[in-house]
């Protein structure tokens, strides 16, 4: 048997939801306000995963223009029945108030990397939806409601209604089966039947350091449902000093080898030093990950092997391990015709006539649009930070003539929260490059006035950014060879749900390329390549 070290899906892959199909298991993640919508991870023996799917990748399917920060696709659930893929997902419009807008879907697919089919609208009635097949060949959709009354706890309840095939809808009226336990803020259902009973899964405490995976079970689909005697079944809440934290929202897998696992969200905080000292527990750059354990089953309910709280590391499957070709090359020279599926836009597809891989061959060319700031049309490119430790570096040629045109290397949290080491323009000096940050919401230039001038000759200028836990600093070379590091010192740490002000916000941070034109030109920057090293 093979050891796994969590977190299996390194980097922001929360709300995992695992499907098994035959000897192949899949993951989906939530992907919030990024685009393509939906992550879905490949493996042969629950231990090495591949990016395989962006199922949600047309507008048609999914169009997040004007999505707040942290709404988007929340929760998918994917499935597997009469021949099909089947998955579940909510797009949430507004996430603050006493409202959470948001509407659930349905798309299918015969192959997991196929082209999903257009989504079939469910309801609005809360978010977490998940689709359950029935023994008796009926289908059941589960999602938390939402209950906006003053006065009245926002989470209702866990609602089940079926759902017809032949009219593609649901049917019937909807029935609230489980109001949870007192630890309250009940989502994220999953239905199973296991021998003689029903077993509802669901996530409770919120998503940050109180979270856990509750479990009830009923030998009647509609309840009453009967919580696990030794709840939660899994959490990090009582153990502050695991690395593993925020252990909740799971998902249950039974394996071809007969053995059974839990596939959670967890979060890693940063080393408890520096910045890291101002939270409790820390902060979690890296975003909410997902991590699996082993489970065991006694008196027909399941237990996490060695107790309640997450593990580094465990045993793997009786499965002999099948290892991948890393699906995103430490180098990416833009040579493809299609940009590796780790990369992401903002809320929308950009087109080929904001981003092109064919007007300059062997480069990615990005046409300036809105600022960062924008929850609309973002000319912007990234990848999630996956390491504590890693280097990301592009080279870029870029030729401004005004203050409003800008490209360059950006490490992003959301609109409200990010850094960016850009190509510029100033009266004074033509060319420059320039650091702009924005720490919730105040902004800050700390080079203004000693800018650095680019020379005339020189096309296209390197940009680097090096990730150390806790810090990063931007580096600059015109040749590519001799780099110079900016004395400014960056916190990893503000970009994180932990750090943004308000709270309520759940994805990770990003590092990427980004054209911005505001006055309108759509003047474009060439990016030559894009490197994402791990120094872990």
């Amino acid at each position: 048997m093979t050891t796994i070290q969590n977190p299996i899906l390194p980097g922001f892959n929360p709300d995992p939801s695992i499907c098994r199909v035959g000897e192949d298991y899949y993951i989906a993640v939530s992907t919030f306000e990024w685009f393509p919508g939906v992550g879905i991870y490949h493996s042969k023996d629950l231990k090495n995963w591949r990016l395989i799917s962006r199922p949600l990748n047309r507008l048609s399917q999914l169009n997040m223009m004007g999505n707040p920060n942290s709404g988007g696709v929340w929760a998918p659930a994917l499935s597997h029945s009469d021949g099909q893929f089947w998955l579940i997902f909510t797009d949430v419009k507004v996430t603050e108030g006493q409202w959470k807008d948001c509407h659930n879907y349905l798309v299918t697919c015969n192959a997991i990397d196929g082209e999903w089919s257009e989504p079939i609208y469910l309801n609005s009635s809360g978010f977490d939806p998940s689709l359950f097949h029935d023994e008796s060949g009926k289908k059941y959709l589960v999602n938390m409601n939402w209950d906006h009354r003053m006065g009245h706890h926002n989470f209702y309840g866990i609602s089940l209604q079926e759902y017809s095939v032949e009219q593609q809808k649901l049917v019937g009226k909807a029935e609230i089966i489980f109001k949870g336990t007192d630890v309250m803020l009940t989502e994220a259902p999953h239905l199973y039947k296991i021998d003689d009973y029903y077993y509802l899964l669901t996530a409770e405490g919120g998503t940050k350091y109180d979270h856990q995976a509750t479990i009830a079970r009923s030998k009647e689909l509609r309840g009453p449902y009967e919580v696990h005697p030794e709840n939660p079944l899994i959490t990090s809440f009582f153990s502050p000093r695991n690395p593993l934290q925020k252990s909740g929202h799971a998902s249950i897998v039974h394996t071809h080898t007969d053995e059974w696992f839990l596939v959670h969200l967890t979060g890693r905080p940063l080393p408890r030093t520096g910045q890291a000292l101002l939270d409790p527990r820390g902060f979690c750059p890296l975003g909410r990950e997902t991590a699996i354990q082993r489970l065991e089953w006694k008196d027909s309910w399941p237990y996490v092997v060695g107790g309640n709280e997450p593990s580094l590391q465990i045993e793997g499957p009786a499965i002999e391990e099948v290892r991948w070709e890393p699906d995103f090359p430490e180098k990416d020279d833009f040579e493809a015709d299609f940009l590796n599926a780790h990369f992401q836009t903002l809320r929308i597809p950009l087109g080929e006539q904001i981003v092109s891989l064919k007007e300059n061959p062997g480069h990615l060319r990005i046409r300036g649009k809105e600022s960062l700031t924008s929850k609309f049309t973002q000319a912007f490119v990234a990848r999630r930070w996956q390491h504590f430790h890693f280097t990301a570096e592009t080279k870029v040629a870029f030729n401004p003539d005004t203050f409003q045109q800008a490209a360059g290397l950006v490490n992003y949290y959301n609109t409200e929260n990010w850094t960016a080491l850009q190509i510029t323009w100033n009266e004074e000096k033509g060319r420059v490059l320039d650091i702009m940050s924005c720490d919730n919401f105040t902004f800050d230039q700390p080079l203004q006035g000693k800018e650095i001038s680019i020379p005339e000759e020189v096309g296209s200028v390197y940009l680097k950014v090096d990730v150390q836990a806790d810090t990063y600093h931007y580096s600059y070379s015109f040749d590519g060879e001799s780099w110079s590091q900016i004395p400014v010192t960056l916190g990893s740490h503000k970009l994180s749900d932990d750090y943004i002000q308000g709270g309520g916000f759940f994805t990770g941070a990003f590092v990427g390329m980004q054209c911005q034109d505001t006055s309108g030109q759509n003047l474009p920057a060439d990016f030559d390549y894009f490197i994402y090293k791990s120094n872990e």
